[in-house]
């Protein structure tokens, strides 16, 4: 399973927001890459206004904060095959 969080430096969302998605890390394992959109064009045009961005699998799960509860319950929903649930974050 991979999670993706769009971020930039010196952002103290993104900063929480990793430190959530790491503590969750902590018990259930998967891939994580934090992709700065400064190096990233298309992700700068598309998530300039909304990072955090956290993205399970493809798919935008979370913006600007991330509830720890609430990602975990997203992972185990992927991890179990089942679709994660439409949130305004997949509308970005």
């Amino acid at each position: 399973m991979r999670v993706d969080i769009y971020s930039k430096p010196n952002c103290s969302l993104c900063d929480k927001a990793a430190a959530v998605v790491e503590s969750v890390r902590a018990r259930i394992p998967f891939d994580l890459r934090i992709i700065s959109i400064l190096e990233d064009a298309e992700a700068f045009t598309r998530w300039r206004y909304d990072i955090p961005v956290v993205v399970i699998e493809g798919v935008p799960a979370f913006m600007h904060r991330v509830d720890p509860a609430e990602f975990e319950a997203r992972l185990h929903e992927v991890k179990g095959g089942t679709t994660i649930a439409k949130t305004p974050a997949q509308d970005g």
